[in-house]
Protein backbone atom coordinates (compact mmCIF):
# COMPACT_ATOMS: atom_id res chain seq x y z
CA UNK A 1 0.00 0.00 0.00
CA UNK A 2 2.86 2.60 0.73
CA UNK A 3 4.42 1.78 -2.75
CA UNK A 4 0.94 2.55 -4.18
CA UNK A 5 0.59 5.86 -2.08
CA UNK A 6 4.21 7.18 -3.47
CA UNK A 7 2.76 6.31 -6.94
CA UNK A 8 -0.04 8.60 -6.26
CA UNK A 9 1.84 11.79 -4.58
CA UNK A 10 3.93 11.26 -7.73
CA UNK A 11 1.16 11.73 -10.13
CA UNK A 12 -0.10 14.70 -8.56
CA UNK A 13 2.85 16.27 -8.37
CA UNK A 14 4.06 15.92 -12.21
CA UNK A 15 0.58 17.31 -12.54
CA UNK A 16 1.08 19.79 -10.49
CA UNK A 17 4.36 20.75 -12.56
CA UNK A 18 2.66 20.40 -15.83
CA UNK A 19 -0.10 22.55 -15.19
CA UNK A 20 1.90 25.34 -14.05
CA UNK A 21 4.52 25.34 -16.70
CA UNK A 22 4.68 27.69 -19.58
CA UNK A 23 5.98 28.81 -22.98
CA UNK A 24 6.46 32.02 -24.49
CA UNK A 25 7.08 30.80 -28.10
CA UNK A 26 3.23 30.27 -28.81
CA UNK A 27 -0.51 31.07 -27.28
CA UNK A 28 -3.76 29.83 -28.89
CA UNK A 29 -7.70 30.36 -27.86
CA UNK A 30 -8.51 27.81 -25.42
CA UNK A 31 -12.00 27.22 -27.33
CA UNK A 32 -13.27 28.11 -31.08
CA UNK A 33 -15.83 30.28 -28.63
CA UNK A 34 -12.87 32.79 -27.46
CA UNK A 35 -12.24 35.97 -29.09
CA UNK A 36 -14.33 36.83 -30.86
CA UNK A 37 -14.72 40.32 -31.66
CA UNK A 38 -17.26 43.50 -33.27
CA UNK A 39 -15.39 46.70 -34.21
CA UNK A 40 -16.71 50.26 -35.44
CA UNK A 41 -15.17 53.50 -36.72
CA UNK A 42 -15.26 56.57 -38.35
CA UNK A 43 -13.40 58.69 -40.16
CA UNK A 44 -12.55 60.32 -43.62
CA UNK A 45 -11.07 58.97 -47.04
CA UNK A 46 -10.55 60.59 -50.27
CA UNK A 47 -10.92 59.06 -53.82
CA UNK A 48 -7.35 59.42 -55.49
CA UNK A 49 -7.10 59.35 -59.50
CA UNK A 50 -5.62 62.00 -61.99
CA UNK A 51 -8.82 64.11 -61.52
CA UNK A 52 -9.01 65.09 -58.17
CA UNK A 53 -5.01 64.79 -57.94
CA UNK A 54 -5.38 67.55 -60.67
CA UNK A 55 -7.95 69.84 -58.73
CA UNK A 56 -6.38 69.25 -55.49
CA UNK A 57 -7.42 66.18 -52.83
CA UNK A 58 -8.38 68.14 -50.51
CA UNK A 59 -11.84 68.87 -51.77
CA UNK A 60 -12.37 65.16 -52.46
CA UNK A 61 -12.38 64.13 -48.76
CA UNK A 62 -15.44 62.41 -47.67
CA UNK A 63 -16.76 61.11 -44.52
CA UNK A 64 -15.92 57.04 -43.86
CA UNK A 65 -17.72 54.75 -41.48
CA UNK A 66 -17.40 50.96 -41.55
CA UNK A 67 -18.40 47.78 -38.96
CA UNK A 68 -16.50 44.73 -38.69
CA UNK A 69 -16.54 41.46 -37.13
CA UNK A 70 -13.61 38.71 -36.80
CA UNK A 71 -11.84 36.28 -35.12
CA UNK A 72 -8.28 35.92 -33.48
CA UNK A 73 -6.79 32.31 -33.70
CA UNK A 74 -3.75 33.80 -31.75
CA UNK A 75 -2.28 36.44 -30.79
CA UNK A 76 -0.76 37.01 -34.14
CA UNK A 77 -3.23 36.02 -36.44
CA UNK A 78 -6.65 37.01 -37.02
CA UNK A 79 -9.26 37.64 -39.68
CA UNK A 80 -12.43 39.73 -40.09
CA UNK A 81 -15.25 40.30 -42.20
CA UNK A 82 -15.69 44.31 -43.06
CA UNK A 83 -18.67 46.53 -44.15
CA UNK A 84 -17.63 49.81 -45.04
CA UNK A 85 -18.78 53.57 -47.17
CA UNK A 86 -20.69 56.01 -47.43
CA UNK A 87 -19.59 58.36 -50.51
CA UNK A 88 -17.00 59.20 -52.83
CA UNK A 89 -16.26 62.66 -54.75
CA UNK A 90 -15.27 63.09 -57.98
CA UNK A 91 -13.98 66.30 -59.65
CA UNK A 92 -13.96 65.28 -63.65
CA UNK A 93 -13.55 67.32 -66.59
CA UNK A 94 -15.84 65.23 -68.44
CA UNK A 95 -18.96 67.51 -70.23
CA UNK A 96 -17.46 70.88 -69.62
CA UNK A 97 -15.82 73.20 -71.61
CA UNK A 98 -11.69 72.46 -71.90
CA UNK A 99 -9.58 73.62 -67.99
CA UNK A 100 -12.69 73.32 -66.12
CA UNK A 101 -14.17 71.09 -63.41
CA UNK A 102 -17.25 69.57 -62.65
CA UNK A 103 -17.90 67.80 -59.02
CA UNK A 104 -20.07 64.87 -59.57
CA UNK A 105 -20.99 64.59 -55.40
CA UNK A 106 -22.67 61.76 -53.55
CA UNK A 107 -21.55 58.61 -55.52
CA UNK A 108 -23.17 56.33 -52.58
CA UNK A 109 -21.40 52.92 -52.62
CA UNK A 110 -20.54 50.75 -49.94
CA UNK A 111 -17.90 47.52 -49.88
CA UNK A 112 -17.85 44.42 -48.12
CA UNK A 113 -14.00 43.33 -47.13
CA UNK A 114 -12.07 40.18 -45.94
CA UNK A 115 -8.96 40.99 -44.22
CA UNK A 116 -6.17 39.27 -43.15
CA UNK A 117 -4.66 40.23 -39.82
CA UNK A 118 -1.09 40.19 -38.49
CA UNK A 119 0.11 41.33 -35.07
CA UNK A 120 3.54 42.48 -35.23
CA UNK A 121 4.09 43.64 -31.81
CA UNK A 122 3.12 40.03 -30.55
CA UNK A 123 4.97 38.42 -33.23
CA UNK A 124 8.49 40.60 -32.71
CA UNK A 125 8.38 41.14 -28.82
CA UNK A 126 5.78 38.08 -28.06
CA UNK A 127 2.52 38.14 -26.51
CA UNK A 128 1.79 40.49 -23.69
CA UNK A 129 -2.37 40.82 -22.56
CA UNK A 130 -0.86 44.07 -20.35
CA UNK A 131 0.66 45.68 -23.61
CA UNK A 132 -0.42 49.28 -24.05
CA UNK A 133 -0.14 49.76 -27.70
CA UNK A 134 0.08 46.90 -30.53
CA UNK A 135 0.38 47.30 -34.13
CA UNK A 136 -0.87 45.35 -36.70
CA UNK A 137 -1.17 45.40 -40.56
CA UNK A 138 -3.55 43.59 -42.77
CA UNK A 139 -4.43 43.14 -45.99
CA UNK A 140 -7.62 41.60 -47.98
CA UNK A 141 -10.21 41.16 -51.37
CA UNK A 142 -13.25 43.17 -51.47
CA UNK A 143 -16.51 43.78 -53.44
CA UNK A 144 -17.43 47.47 -54.04
CA UNK A 145 -21.17 47.92 -54.96
CA UNK A 146 -22.22 51.25 -56.31
CA UNK A 147 -24.36 52.42 -59.08
CA UNK A 148 -21.39 53.71 -62.24
CA UNK A 149 -22.35 57.34 -63.50
CA UNK A 150 -24.34 56.57 -66.44
CA UNK A 151 -25.90 53.49 -65.18
CA UNK A 152 -27.75 54.86 -62.66
CA UNK A 153 -30.67 51.75 -62.62
CA UNK A 154 -27.84 49.20 -62.06
CA UNK A 155 -25.61 48.30 -59.22
CA UNK A 156 -22.35 46.98 -60.75
CA UNK A 157 -19.85 44.96 -58.23
CA UNK A 158 -16.43 45.89 -58.26
CA UNK A 159 -13.57 43.97 -56.95
CA UNK A 160 -10.98 45.80 -55.41
CA UNK A 161 -7.71 44.82 -53.23
CA UNK A 162 -6.79 47.20 -50.10
CA UNK A 163 -3.65 46.67 -47.28
CA UNK A 164 -3.56 48.63 -44.28
CA UNK A 165 -1.82 49.44 -40.91
CA UNK A 166 -3.83 49.52 -37.60
CA UNK A 167 -3.05 50.99 -34.38
CA UNK A 168 -4.48 49.36 -31.32
CA UNK A 169 -4.61 50.66 -27.54
CA UNK A 170 -5.42 48.23 -25.22
CA UNK A 171 -7.94 49.67 -22.83
CA UNK A 172 -8.92 46.21 -20.45
CA UNK A 173 -9.01 42.88 -21.99
CA UNK A 174 -12.65 43.56 -23.30
CA UNK A 175 -12.10 46.77 -25.49
CA UNK A 176 -9.24 48.56 -27.49
CA UNK A 177 -9.20 51.88 -29.00
CA UNK A 178 -8.20 51.81 -32.64
CA UNK A 179 -6.70 53.37 -35.45
CA UNK A 180 -6.83 52.27 -39.07
CA UNK A 181 -5.28 53.97 -42.19
CA UNK A 182 -5.77 52.06 -45.28
CA UNK A 183 -5.30 51.91 -48.98
CA UNK A 184 -7.44 50.69 -51.69
CA UNK A 185 -7.60 50.15 -55.36
CA UNK A 186 -10.58 49.31 -57.54
CA UNK A 187 -12.25 50.16 -60.91
CA UNK A 188 -13.44 53.54 -60.96
CA UNK A 189 -17.45 53.70 -60.07
CA UNK A 190 -17.33 56.83 -61.86
CA UNK A 191 -17.12 55.24 -64.72
CA UNK A 192 -16.84 57.15 -68.20
CA UNK A 193 -16.68 60.73 -66.25
CA UNK A 194 -13.51 59.65 -64.74
CA UNK A 195 -10.18 59.74 -66.68
CA UNK A 196 -8.58 56.47 -65.18
CA UNK A 197 -9.75 52.95 -65.45
CA UNK A 198 -9.15 52.38 -61.36
CA UNK A 199 -9.48 54.46 -58.76
CA UNK A 200 -7.86 54.35 -55.48
CA UNK A 201 -9.03 55.59 -51.90
CA UNK A 202 -6.95 56.06 -48.91
CA UNK A 203 -8.76 56.38 -45.83
CA UNK A 204 -8.22 57.22 -41.93
CA UNK A 205 -10.49 55.99 -39.21
CA UNK A 206 -11.00 55.80 -35.52
CA UNK A 207 -12.96 53.51 -33.35
CA UNK A 208 -13.40 50.83 -30.95
CA UNK A 209 -13.29 46.69 -30.62
CA UNK A 210 -15.17 44.75 -27.97
CA UNK A 211 -14.28 41.39 -27.79
CA UNK A 212 -16.50 39.08 -26.35
CA UNK A 213 -15.72 37.52 -23.51
CA UNK A 214 -12.42 39.46 -23.01
CA UNK A 215 -8.86 38.12 -25.34
CA UNK A 216 -8.35 34.58 -24.21
CA UNK A 217 -5.54 32.98 -24.99
CA UNK A 218 -3.43 30.16 -23.04
CA UNK A 219 0.24 28.35 -23.59
CA UNK A 220 0.59 25.94 -26.60
CA UNK A 221 2.36 23.11 -24.99
CA UNK A 222 1.66 19.39 -24.17
CA UNK A 223 -1.90 19.09 -22.32
CA UNK A 224 -2.27 16.72 -19.34
CA UNK A 225 -4.73 14.46 -19.95
CA UNK A 226 -7.19 15.20 -16.99
CA UNK A 227 -9.36 12.49 -17.72
CA UNK A 228 -6.76 9.70 -17.44
CA UNK A 229 -5.34 11.24 -14.39
CA UNK A 230 -8.61 11.14 -12.63
CA UNK A 231 -9.03 7.59 -13.38
CA UNK A 232 -5.58 6.80 -12.19
CA UNK A 233 -5.91 8.72 -8.81
CA UNK A 234 -9.80 6.92 -8.66
CA UNK A 235 -8.34 3.66 -8.64
CA UNK A 236 -5.92 4.15 -6.27
CA UNK A 237 -8.84 5.73 -3.79
CA UNK A 238 -10.72 2.55 -4.55
CA UNK A 239 -7.70 0.25 -3.78
CA UNK A 240 -6.92 2.67 -0.17
CA UNK A 241 -10.57 2.42 0.65
CA UNK A 242 -9.95 -1.57 -0.03
CA UNK A 243 -6.53 -1.58 1.94
CA UNK A 244 -8.34 0.54 4.99
CA UNK A 245 -11.08 -2.07 5.57
CA UNK A 246 -8.88 -5.16 5.24
CA UNK A 247 -6.71 -3.06 7.74
CA UNK A 248 -9.89 -2.67 9.61
CA UNK A 249 -11.00 -6.52 9.62
CA UNK A 250 -7.23 -7.63 10.64
CA UNK A 251 -7.00 -5.74 13.78
CA UNK A 252 -10.38 -6.84 14.47
CA UNK A 253 -9.60 -10.62 14.56
CA UNK A 254 -6.37 -9.42 15.95
CA UNK A 255 -8.13 -8.27 18.77
CA UNK A 256 -10.15 -10.81 19.03
CA UNK A 257 -7.23 -13.67 19.21
CA UNK A 258 -5.96 -15.09 21.57
CA UNK A 259 -2.07 -14.20 22.80
CA UNK A 260 0.29 -17.40 22.24
CA UNK A 261 3.34 -15.42 21.63
CA UNK A 262 5.12 -12.10 22.01
CA UNK A 263 7.28 -11.75 18.91
CA UNK A 264 9.67 -8.41 18.62
CA UNK A 265 9.94 -7.50 14.73
CA UNK A 266 12.57 -4.93 14.02
CA UNK A 267 11.75 -3.55 10.56
CA UNK A 268 14.83 -2.01 8.57
CA UNK A 269 13.63 0.36 5.87
CA UNK A 270 15.68 0.56 2.75
CA UNK A 271 15.00 2.69 0.20
CA UNK A 272 13.56 1.81 -2.74
CA UNK A 273 13.08 4.03 -5.94
CA UNK A 274 12.20 7.67 -5.66
CA UNK A 275 10.72 9.99 -8.85
CA UNK A 276 11.08 13.94 -8.24
CA UNK A 277 9.81 15.32 -11.41
CA UNK A 278 10.51 19.06 -12.90
CA UNK A 279 8.79 21.49 -14.69
CA UNK A 280 9.02 21.44 -18.50
CA UNK A 281 12.40 23.52 -19.77
CA UNK A 282 13.94 23.95 -15.56
CA UNK A 283 15.88 21.99 -13.49
CA UNK A 284 14.80 23.81 -10.21
CA UNK A 285 13.39 21.67 -6.76
CA UNK A 286 10.04 23.15 -6.17
CA UNK A 287 8.41 21.53 -2.58
CA UNK A 288 7.05 18.49 -3.34
CA UNK A 289 10.59 17.57 -4.94
CA UNK A 290 12.52 18.86 -1.82
CA UNK A 291 10.15 16.91 0.83
CA UNK A 292 10.69 13.57 -1.76
CA UNK A 293 14.52 14.59 -1.44
CA UNK A 294 14.23 15.24 2.54
CA UNK A 295 12.51 12.16 3.21
CA UNK A 296 14.97 9.51 0.51
CA UNK A 297 18.02 11.59 2.56
CA UNK A 298 16.79 9.96 5.66
CA UNK A 299 17.06 6.39 4.56
CA UNK A 300 20.14 6.52 2.22
CA UNK A 301 22.09 8.00 5.34
CA UNK A 302 20.46 4.69 7.23
CA UNK A 303 22.16 2.85 5.14
CA UNK A 304 25.43 3.69 4.94
CA UNK A 305 27.25 0.40 3.16
CA UNK A 306 24.49 0.83 -0.20
CA UNK A 307 25.19 2.92 -2.86
CA UNK A 308 22.40 4.54 -5.40
CA UNK A 309 22.54 6.45 -8.47
CA UNK A 310 20.98 9.97 -9.30
CA UNK A 311 19.56 9.67 -12.71
CA UNK A 312 17.89 12.28 -14.55
CA UNK A 313 15.80 12.32 -17.33
CA UNK A 314 14.33 14.72 -19.77
CA UNK A 315 10.89 14.75 -21.94
CA UNK A 316 11.84 13.82 -25.77
CA UNK A 317 8.87 15.33 -27.70
CA UNK A 318 10.40 18.79 -26.51
CA UNK A 319 13.69 20.39 -27.48
CA UNK A 320 16.57 19.47 -29.04
CA UNK A 321 18.63 16.11 -27.99
CA UNK A 322 21.83 18.29 -27.15
CA UNK A 323 19.54 20.60 -24.86
CA UNK A 324 17.61 17.61 -23.64
CA UNK A 325 20.99 16.30 -22.49
CA UNK A 326 22.25 19.44 -20.76
CA UNK A 327 19.23 19.75 -19.00
CA UNK A 328 19.09 16.08 -17.77
CA UNK A 329 22.55 16.58 -16.15
CA UNK A 330 21.15 19.82 -14.37
CA UNK A 331 18.31 18.15 -12.83
CA UNK A 332 20.72 15.27 -11.54
CA UNK A 333 23.25 17.81 -10.43
CA UNK A 334 20.30 19.82 -8.46
CA UNK A 335 19.02 16.74 -6.63
CA UNK A 336 22.74 15.31 -5.95
CA UNK A 337 24.00 18.96 -4.40
CA UNK A 338 20.20 18.30 -2.34
CA UNK A 339 21.25 15.03 -1.09
CA UNK A 340 24.60 16.08 -0.03
CA UNK A 341 23.02 19.19 1.52
CA UNK A 342 20.71 16.81 3.75
CA UNK A 343 24.12 14.92 4.97
CA UNK A 344 23.91 12.26 2.81
CA UNK A 345 27.78 10.94 1.89
CA UNK A 346 28.46 11.91 -1.68
CA UNK A 347 29.94 8.23 -2.11
CA UNK A 348 26.77 6.20 -1.57
CA UNK A 349 25.72 8.53 -5.05
CA UNK A 350 26.79 8.45 -8.90
CA UNK A 351 25.37 10.85 -11.23
CA UNK A 352 24.09 10.43 -14.28
CA UNK A 353 21.92 12.14 -17.16
CA UNK A 354 20.42 10.02 -19.84
CA UNK A 355 19.11 13.45 -21.77
CA UNK A 356 15.58 13.27 -23.24
CA UNK A 357 13.27 9.70 -23.45
CA UNK A 358 10.36 8.51 -24.75
CA UNK A 359 7.01 8.07 -22.68
CA UNK A 360 9.21 6.38 -20.25
CA UNK A 361 5.95 5.92 -17.88
CA UNK A 362 3.44 6.29 -21.04
CA UNK A 363 3.34 10.16 -20.70
CA UNK A 364 5.68 12.93 -21.97
CA UNK A 365 5.47 15.15 -18.85
CA UNK A 366 6.13 12.16 -16.30
CA UNK A 367 9.80 11.66 -18.14
CA UNK A 368 10.80 15.30 -16.88
CA UNK A 369 12.27 13.63 -13.80
CA UNK A 370 14.98 12.35 -11.82
CA UNK A 371 15.03 8.77 -10.32
CA UNK A 372 17.19 7.90 -7.41
CA UNK A 373 17.57 4.12 -7.11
Amino acid sequence: MKSKLVILSLMLAGAASTMTAQTKEKFVSESWKDNFFISAGVGGQVCVNPDNSDYGLGHAITPLIHVSVGKLFTPTWGVRGQVAGLWSTLYSKYGQPAGTYNEIKNKKYFTLRADAMYNVSNAIWGYNPERLFNFSVFAGPGLTFAKTYGKQDKLDALINGSVGLMGQFNINKYIDINIEARGEVMPSMFGKASSAYTDGAVSLTAGVTYTFGGKNFVPYIAKLDVDALNDEINKYRSELAQAQADLANAKNALANAKPVTKEVVKEVEVAGPRAIFFKIGSARLDDYGKVNIELAAKILKANPDKKYKVAGYADKATGSASWNQKLSEKRAQVVYDALIAQGVDKDQLELVGFGGTANMFGKNFLNRVVILE
